[in-house]
């Protein structure tokens, strides 16, 4: 049986913090605020993994008031979450993303992501889509105040 998982995060912008998504570290003059690494697009993933894999939010699983992980790499948070599915005998299919910010430009970035996401979560690029939008200036992220992602995962159970 193939289940779906949907996923949501959003980030405040910060200052001097570095910008993570998708793993990796990208030139901004603004990061994003958070207990972790804030990186959006990861967390995004992670809940719809395990959405699919019909367990808890990510906030169950790491908490922003548990001081152990303060700083924690969302790759590794991503990690963490494919064990989850490993001891459930269930198989990652796919990921689908969308990152909303009106800044930075995102497309240069894509296959580093796409490199990162398949290394943590040990799943072929070719099953990992991400793509990119904005807001068209409504609303706090049209407005430049963070970013939001989206994101869809299936996983196969025995």
């Amino acid at each position: 049986m193939i289940t779906t998982g949907i996923g949501y995060d959003v980030h405040r912008f910060a200052e001097h913090r570095p910008l993570v998504l998708g793993g990796i570290e990208i030139p901004h003059d603004r990061g994003l605020d958070g207990h972790s690494d804030a990186d959006v697009l990861s967390h995004a993933i992670a809940d719809a993994i395990l959405g699919a894999a019909g367990e808890r939010d990510i906030g169950h699983f790491f908490p922003n008031s548990d001081e152990s992980i303060r700083g924690i790499s969302s790759l590794e948070i991503l990690r963490r979450v494919r064990e989850t599915l490993t001891a459930k005998n269930f198989e990652l299919v796919n990921i689908d993303a969308t990152l909303i910010a009106e800044e930075p430009k995102i497309a240069p970035h894509l296959a580093g992501m796409k490199a990162a996401l398949s290394s943590a979560l040990a799943l072929a690029p070719d099953r990992i889509g991400i793509k990119a939008t904005t807001n068209e200036g409504m609303g706090f992220l049209g407005r430049g105040e963070g970013i939001a992602a989206m994101a869809v995962a299936s996983v196969e159970r025995p």
